[in-house]
């Protein structure tokens, strides 16, 4: 058993291109959900046994460098592949009257709140990962036509370079386990994502990261 408890650098980087060009890549391959915690055990596809344990302020990146055996010439790297984002930007909402405002914020809130998808807020912009169809999230964005609300999709990867590492676990670590709701459907199963690594073994290594991404407005709360 290998601990990481920091990168080496990335397959970037030409001094690691150089030595995977010379020796042996072996990948550590991580689903969308597991690519966010910085608490993981998992076997590289050459069976080198890995456990995770990097600072809660840290995360992995697709090419990432795990692990380098100097004599065998075998460099370990994580290999991760994000799913696209749904952007939703609201900087015109900003001209508008604060009545205006709360009404869109909320009708939005609802509208993803009903479809039980994850979402991270940014200053302005909302992210929501993909957990259903790309063209099902479109549709559902242009059924509601939010007013003064743009969208698009975008690569995982560079959502996540402009997020930290909490923000990347409320947004990734709980969207592959999200329900596939379809369109127009109110299947009301929650699914929702506590991150318990439980690892009971030698190494201990545990994830207690508790991300409750998403909020369902009840139809019968008080408005204040």
């Amino acid at each position: 058993m290998i601990l990481v408890e920091s990168t080496l650098g990335n397959l970037r980087d030409p001094v690691w291109q150089e030595r995977v060009r010379l020796g042996t890549l072996d990948l550590l391959e991580l689903e969308q959900w597991e690519a966010p915690k910085s608490r993981l055990r998992k076997a590289s596809a050459g069976g080198i046994e890995l456990a995770i344990s990097l600072p809660r302020s840290a995360h992995l990146h697709d090419g990432d460098v795990l692990h380098y055996d100097a004599a065998a010439n075998i460099v370990v790297a994580a290999r991760i592949a994000l799913k696209d984002v749904l952007v939703i930007e609201l900087d015109a909402i900003e001209t508008l009257s604060p009545t205006e405002i709360l009404r869109t914020c909320f009708e939005l809130g609802h509208g993803l709140g009903n479809q039980h998808w994850p979402a991270v807020i940014k200053g302005s912009t909302v992210y929501v990962p993909l957990s259903v169809d790309q063209k099902v999230m479109a549709s559902v964005m242009r059924t509601h036509a939010f007013e003064h609300v743009k969208t698009r999709f975008a690569p995982g990867e560079e959502i996540a370079a402009k997020l930290d590492a909490r923000e990347v676990r409320l947004l990734f670590a709980g969207a592959d386990a999200t329900p596939h709701h379809h369109h127009g459907g109110h299947a009301h199963e929650h699914e929702h994502e506590h991150e318990h690594g439980h690892s009971h073994d030698d190494d201990h290594v545990h994830d207690h990261d508790h991300a409750h991404p998403h909020a369902h407005p009840h139809p019968h709360a008080p408005v204040k």
